[in-house]
């Protein structure tokens, strides 16, 4: 049993990759992305970096990875930074949905209110606030923000960005249009082009695990309540329909996104993040939740 990420050895996390790599082939890649769908499915990346800045890693550490559903939380995390809670959540809710990420009926239910901001409704309302004229400008200005915070090299992937439009998300484009009806968003097409957009910023792991550092160290002190109101939401509704199982299982903030990247806040303590681009029918990483489990474990959670 370890007492922090910093004790934990490059020999024991050798040990539990093997015994996450045996899983990770029952998951299958996304295919309404072309790219993601050709990743190689044999790669695999791990990162632990803790408060006091050890890190250990072990594999394919160099390969650089959409962000996509990641990127919600630093969204969330800039925006109350920026406005605070009262600005934010009027436009998002903070309860765990049962649906799906991608659900419109969730969306119908609650009457065009996005349930909360770590799935697609959510995060697309919020993109509707972030600084800038254009899409562009929108999502320039937010990952210079995160690069310059983070201590991170974020770029927008416009192979990826190519990919995500040469197949038009009729769900996104639906949950888009009830936001309008529902007078949550005013623009559809800008909010949805600046999600999609910023679900293409793109970095190395070693790049993610500084980035959630900041969501455990902030920027500033007064910023600190917002990264508890973030890791809340990482528990409660990170893992879409999964996040309250998983929060009994894991026990600590999660996040994880359809390129196959999980990240882990260890409040206090650091960071963990994976790669592994098989997912599960929820459309989380299947080696990067077992190893999260196995790691929390030996944590002592």
């Amino acid at each position: 049993m370890f007492k922090s990420l910093s004790e934990i050895n490059e020999q024991e996390l050798t040990k539990w990759v093997k015994q996450t790599l045996a899983k990770s082939k029952s998951g299958t890649l996304p295919t309404y992305i072309p790219l993601l769908a050709e990743a190689n499915s044999n790669n695999f990346a791990v990162v632990l970096q803790s408060i006091d800045n050890q890190i250990i890693s072990l594999g394919d550490v160099e390969t650089k990875v959409p962000l996509m559903s990641v990127i919600k939380p630093f969204l969330l995390f800039y925006l109350l930074s920026k406005f605070g809670n009262e600005f934010v959540f009027k436009k998002v809710g903070q309860e765990p949905s049962e649906k799906p990420f991608n659900s419109l009926e969730q969306l119908e239910t609650d009457e065009g209110w996005p349930r909360n901001p770590m799935i697609n409704s959510g995060a697309i309302a919020l993109s509707s606030l972030l600084p800038g004229n254009t899409a562009i400008e929108r999502c320039e200005n937010f990952c210079c923000w995160l690069n310059n915070y983070g201590n991170c090299q974020l770029f927008l992937d416009e192979n990826m960005l190519a990919s995500v439009r040469s197949l038009p998300n009729q769900k996104n484009q639906a949950i888009a249009q009830k936001l309008v009806e529902s007078g949550c968003i005013k623009e559809a097409e800008i909010s949805l082009d600046t999600y999609n957009q910023i679900c293409c910023l793109s970095a190395k792991i070693f790049d993610v695990a500084n980035l959630g550092m900041l969501l455990v160290n902030a920027p500033h002190p007064e910023c600190q309540k917002y990264c508890l109101t973030v890791q809340k939401l990482m528990t409660t509704c990170g893992l879409y329909e999964a996040s309250i199982n998983y929060a009994i299982k894991i026990k600590i903030p999660t996040k994880s996104s359809v390129s196959g990247i999980v990240l882990g806040i260890v409040p206090g303590t650091g960071v963990i993040v994976s790669y592994s681009p098989h997912l599960n029918q929820q459309g989380n990483s299947v080696a990067g939740l077992f190893l999260l489990e196995v790691i929390s474990q030996n944590l002592g959670f």
